[in-house]
Protein backbone atom coordinates (compact mmCIF):
# COMPACT_ATOMS: atom_id res chain seq x y z
CA UNK A 1 0.00 0.00 0.00
CA UNK A 2 1.17 3.47 -0.71
CA UNK A 3 1.39 6.39 1.33
CA UNK A 4 2.41 10.00 1.11
CA UNK A 5 4.11 12.05 4.20
CA UNK A 6 4.35 15.54 4.88
CA UNK A 7 6.44 16.36 7.61
CA UNK A 8 8.17 19.50 8.90
CA UNK A 9 11.07 20.28 11.06
CA UNK A 10 13.66 22.67 12.65
CA UNK A 11 16.89 22.56 11.65
CA UNK A 12 19.22 22.14 14.71
CA UNK A 13 22.30 24.22 13.15
CA UNK A 14 22.32 26.16 9.71
CA UNK A 15 21.33 24.15 6.72
CA UNK A 16 24.72 24.74 4.67
CA UNK A 17 25.48 23.46 1.52
CA UNK A 18 27.49 20.98 2.42
CA UNK A 19 24.44 19.28 5.00
CA UNK A 20 21.87 19.74 2.33
CA UNK A 21 24.39 17.76 -0.21
CA UNK A 22 25.12 15.22 2.32
CA UNK A 23 20.96 14.49 2.80
CA UNK A 24 20.63 14.43 -0.49
CA UNK A 25 22.76 12.07 -1.63
CA UNK A 26 22.07 10.30 1.23
CA UNK A 27 18.72 10.01 0.57
CA UNK A 28 19.28 9.29 -3.56
CA UNK A 29 21.69 6.32 -2.45
CA UNK A 30 19.08 4.82 -0.22
CA UNK A 31 14.95 5.50 -1.10
CA UNK A 32 15.24 3.73 -4.19
CA UNK A 33 16.20 0.48 -2.20
CA UNK A 34 13.52 1.47 -0.54
CA UNK A 35 10.90 2.23 -2.76
CA UNK A 36 10.45 5.61 -1.18
CA UNK A 37 10.04 9.12 -3.91
CA UNK A 38 9.96 12.30 -2.46
CA UNK A 39 10.98 16.21 -2.59
CA UNK A 40 12.62 17.88 0.50
CA UNK A 41 12.27 21.84 0.45
CA UNK A 42 14.98 23.89 2.96
CA UNK A 43 15.61 26.86 4.47
CA UNK A 44 19.15 27.95 6.16
CA UNK A 45 16.72 26.73 9.54
CA UNK A 46 14.10 24.20 8.46
CA UNK A 47 13.11 21.17 6.84
CA UNK A 48 10.21 20.59 4.81
CA UNK A 49 9.46 17.19 2.99
CA UNK A 50 7.16 15.12 0.89
CA UNK A 51 7.71 10.85 1.24
CA UNK A 52 6.15 8.53 -0.71
CA UNK A 53 6.24 5.00 -1.08
CA UNK A 54 5.15 1.45 0.68
CA UNK A 55 3.54 2.41 4.38
CA UNK A 56 6.37 0.26 6.10
CA UNK A 57 9.02 2.13 4.42
CA UNK A 58 7.95 5.36 4.83
CA UNK A 59 7.38 5.18 8.42
CA UNK A 60 10.30 3.76 9.13
CA UNK A 61 12.23 7.15 7.06
CA UNK A 62 9.77 8.93 9.43
CA UNK A 63 11.20 7.86 12.82
CA UNK A 64 14.88 7.60 11.64
CA UNK A 65 14.17 11.55 10.86
CA UNK A 66 12.44 12.12 14.01
CA UNK A 67 15.75 10.48 15.56
CA UNK A 68 18.09 12.53 13.55
CA UNK A 69 19.85 15.02 15.40
CA UNK A 70 19.89 17.49 12.88
CA UNK A 71 16.07 17.91 13.34
CA UNK A 72 14.06 19.29 16.15
CA UNK A 73 10.17 20.02 16.37
CA UNK A 74 9.31 16.95 13.64
CA UNK A 75 5.97 17.77 13.21
CA UNK A 76 3.26 15.56 10.50
CA UNK A 77 1.55 17.89 8.52
CA UNK A 78 -0.07 15.29 6.14
CA UNK A 79 -0.31 11.18 5.70
CA UNK A 80 -2.67 9.60 3.50
CA UNK A 81 -2.95 6.36 1.45
CA UNK A 82 -2.97 7.12 -2.19
CA UNK A 83 -3.39 5.25 -5.17
CA UNK A 84 -0.18 6.70 -7.25
CA UNK A 85 2.72 8.83 -6.62
CA UNK A 86 2.93 12.29 -6.93
CA UNK A 87 6.61 12.59 -6.80
CA UNK A 88 7.14 9.49 -8.79
CA UNK A 89 10.79 11.34 -10.58
CA UNK A 90 12.58 12.11 -7.87
CA UNK A 91 14.58 9.69 -5.43
CA UNK A 92 14.86 12.76 -3.75
CA UNK A 93 14.15 16.13 -5.20
CA UNK A 94 15.29 19.24 -3.93
CA UNK A 95 13.12 22.42 -4.52
CA UNK A 96 15.42 25.58 -6.07
CA UNK A 97 14.35 28.46 -3.31
CA UNK A 98 15.95 30.73 -5.71
CA UNK A 99 13.48 30.29 -8.15
CA UNK A 100 11.06 30.93 -5.87
CA UNK A 101 8.49 33.47 -6.50
CA UNK A 102 7.44 35.11 -3.67
CA UNK A 103 4.02 35.33 -5.52
CA UNK A 104 3.55 31.40 -5.35
CA UNK A 105 4.23 31.87 -1.60
CA UNK A 106 1.91 34.82 -0.85
CA UNK A 107 -0.94 32.22 -2.69
CA UNK A 108 -0.69 29.92 0.53
CA UNK A 109 0.15 31.64 3.31
CA UNK A 110 0.16 34.87 5.40
CA UNK A 111 3.48 35.97 4.12
CA UNK A 112 6.63 35.42 1.35
CA UNK A 113 8.53 33.14 3.68
CA UNK A 114 8.48 29.95 4.20
CA UNK A 115 7.07 28.51 7.29
CA UNK A 116 5.25 25.64 6.90
CA UNK A 117 4.37 26.02 10.79
CA UNK A 118 2.11 28.70 10.08
CA UNK A 119 -0.11 26.77 7.64
CA UNK A 120 -1.92 23.60 6.90
CA UNK A 121 -0.53 20.78 5.56
CA UNK A 122 -2.84 21.13 2.80
CA UNK A 123 -1.56 24.26 1.43
CA UNK A 124 1.98 23.13 1.62
CA UNK A 125 1.01 19.77 -0.38
CA UNK A 126 -0.80 22.41 -2.76
CA UNK A 127 2.86 24.37 -2.79
CA UNK A 128 4.74 21.17 -3.59
CA UNK A 129 2.21 20.16 -6.22
CA UNK A 130 2.63 23.92 -7.88
CA UNK A 131 6.70 24.13 -7.50
CA UNK A 132 6.84 20.48 -9.48
CA UNK A 133 4.37 22.13 -11.92
CA UNK A 134 6.63 25.20 -12.79
CA UNK A 135 9.69 23.01 -12.57
CA UNK A 136 11.37 24.80 -9.32
CA UNK A 137 12.24 21.13 -8.59
CA UNK A 138 15.71 20.05 -9.03
CA UNK A 139 18.03 17.02 -9.10
CA UNK A 140 15.96 14.37 -10.78
CA UNK A 141 16.91 10.77 -10.19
Amino acid sequence: MLVRMLYASRATAPVDVETLHAILKASRAHNPKAGITGVLCSTDSLYLQVLEGGRAAVNALYLRIARDPRHAEVTLLGYEEIAERRFAGWSMGQVNLARLNPALMLKYSETAMLDPYAVSGRASMALFDELVATASVVGQG
